[in-house]
Formats: C-alpha cells, structure tokens, sequence
C-alpha cells in the first residue's frame, strides 16, 4: 500500500526544504530544484515529491520564478477610499478581474487615525509607457470609488518571504549591516528576451515539479534549451529575474487546519526628510520585515515615508517586531513623527501581469 506524503508546512522534512525554497533561492538556477536540495540537506526525490505533493494539497499555492517587475514595469501600491458597502466588491473585481493587481488587502487600524478611511490597497504594476494613473482612473470608475492614492517605491531595501525561517525569529534580531537600497530604474528588453521572460514567469504545473524545470519552457517556444537558458541567464544579469520560489497559502487554513500566518501589519514610519534611505536600510536589516519600502504617503497618512510589513502567528508578536524597530530607530537617532499599523484581512495575493500586450487587450475591453 503506498503510504501518504505528508503536506503540511510543519512536517519536519517539508519545514526544511521550505526554509530555502520560499525565499533563498535568489535568481536563474537551470536547476532549481538541485539547488533546493543541495542547501536543505534533503535529497532530489525527496525535495521533487514534498513539493510537488504540496502544491497538489494546496499548501503551496504556487511554485515560480519571481520577475523584479520594479524593472520592468511601472509600480505603485495603492490606497483606496470606498463606500463601505462597496468594499467587497472592490476587492472582488481587483483580485479577480484586474490581472494588473497583485496584492489586494482589506485593511483596518486600532484606532482611528489619518488614513483609516482607506480600507482597500492594493500592489499595482504597469506595462513600462503606460500610466498608472490612467489605470487607477479606470479602476476607480469600474468599482466605484471615491479616491485613490498612488505611492510608488523610490526605492527597496527588503524583498522576500519566508514565513517558515521567520517563526522562530525572536524582536530585534537583523543582519549586522543596514540594508543597501535597491532602485526602480526600468531596463530595455529585445523581443526575444520578453518572449523568453513571459515563459519563464509563469507557475509551474505540478506536473513540471521536476529535475529539468525548463526543458518543457523551452519547448514551448521552439528553443533548444541551452538558448532558453543563456537568455534567462541574461536576464538574471541584467537583475530583472528575483528568485526561484515556493509561495506558501498564508492566509487560509490548510485541510488540516494549520495556518502559516494569522497576521499582517502594514507598518508605517514618518522619517525626516532627506534620511528616508538611512532609516529604510535600518528597517530593512531587521529579519522579520518581507517588504519594507520608501514610499511617499502625503498628508492624508501623516508623512509616511519608510513602509513595511511583518507577518505572524500572533498580533502580540508582530507588535514586539515593531516595538523593537522603533526602539532601535530611536538608538540610532533617526526621529520619527508618525508611525501607525495597518492589520491585513481578507488577502489575495497573485503575480502582477507586465505583458504589455495583455495591457491594451483589458483597456479596449474596459474602455
């Protein structure tokens, strides 16, 4: 009798192929999956079927090469003010009707603060010509709302997953040095490179969990795989490719009731102005921070200027990461005028399309 695969994200073998596989496999690998292995300790097989037997399970809701859309798009998050009954709907047309959306969160604060109104947020990508501001007009006729904000990143210093490395971190802990900004400067691509970057994005089908991932890629496209993988490798170069990567369901249960995480708190500081990239690198270093931004927020959210989220079992464990980031902005004497948090609740989140093409497919449709 064959025995079952265990899929659930605290299985000891699956907890540590996931604490390499979700966030530290950074850029082109031919094979990814040798690589997972390799730094794991867990051997081929092994890694191939608990990855592809928790996509199956939906544990993994999906496993695929990350673009750092920063570079081939134009970005923004994206705070929105509704009517409160059209909140759902909102959220409904932006998770499922906009692939030009990747994050879409209901959000709400403690208190009622300067920016509380703004419920709905959203990540927003564009096809590098195109406005965002004329897409965001768009969306805000199609669903109804009364205002949007566009706070588009001027640049990153923390960029990653990895819920199941981050459980046992304890407040406070980060890496030895801030960390360093990376930019939003687009680059060019030639035909080939975005035929070759619009395969290389997609999710892999579980059928796809395999040693040669991108053999079948390359089929797709009539190229020998050899080609397949020097563009790719080009494309890594030119740092528009982010990482090799498992996403694990962070928000639902699994079939057995476990949770990755409970909570996300969008975490907002208002720094003075000119030490936005030295406050953002102190943020930034901090392990517990997956996204951490400068973003300009304006008047209707107290100045915010450095963004960045924290997830957690636990709302009283997200708020000691951030007591410890704010004593520690304190220690290196960068004051903060402003700081607030706002709680995640119904989440989807999906990879922003950057197809240009796609891009003038949906605005005739919506026109």
């Amino acid at each position: 009798m064959q025995h079952a695969v265990p899929v659930e994200h605290t299985d000891s073998t699956n907890a540590r192929i996931l604490a390499i596989s979700e966030d530290l496999v950074a850029g082109f690998h031919e094979h990814p999956f040798h690589v997972i292995a390799e730094e794991s300790g867990v051997d081929l097989p092994t890694v191939l079927e608990r990855i592809r037997a928790m996509l199956e399970a939906g544990v993994i809701r999906r496993v695929r090469q990350t673009m750092l859309a920063t570079k081939l798009a134009h970005g923004a998050l994206v705070a929105w003010r509704l009517p409160e009954e059209k909140l759902n709907e909102a959220f409904d047309f932006m998770s499922k009707e906009d692939p030009f959306s990747g994050h879409v969160v209901i959000r709400s604060t403690d208190t009622d603060v300067s920016g509380s109104g703004y419920r709905l947020w959203t990540t927003l990508k564009v096809p590098v010509g195109e406005s965002l501001d004329e897409h965001a007009t768009v969306l805000k006729r199609l669903v109804g709302a009364e205002e949007y904000l566009l706070m588009p990143a001027h640049g990153v210093f923390a960029l990653g997953v990895g819920h199941v490395r981050r459980k046992s971190m304890e407040p406070g802990e980060k890496a030895e040095e801030p960390a360093v900004m990376m930019t939003t400067a687009t680059v060019d691509l030639s035909p080939e490179e975005w035929e070759v970057l619009l395969v290389l994005k997609e999710e892999l089908a579980p059928e796809e969990i395999v040693a040669e991932p991108w053999d079948l890629r390359a089929a797709q496209l009539g190229m020998p795989v050899e080609r397949f993988c020097k563009i790719a490798k080009g494309l890594n170069a030119k740092k528009v490719v982010g990482r090799f990567s498992t996403f694990l369901e962070h928000v639902k249960p699994s079939a057995a009731g476990e949770r990755v995480t409970r909570f996300n708190g969008l975490f907002h500081w208002a720094v003075p102005a000119g030490r936005e990239i030295e406050a953002g690198g102190q943020v930034g270093r901090h392990y517990c921070m997956t996204h951490c931004y400068w973003r300009e927020g304006g008047p209707q959210f107290g100045n915010v200027n450095i963004m960045g989220v924290v997830h957690g079992t636990e709302k009283e464990r997200v708020l000691a990461h951030k007591a410890a980031i704010d004593a520690h902005l304190e220690s290196v004497g960068i004051p903060v005028s402003y700081t607030n948090v706002f709680w995640g609740g119904r989440s989807e989140i999906k990879p922003s399309e950057i197809s240009p093409k796609v891009y003038r497919e949906w605005h005739q449709q919506h026109a």
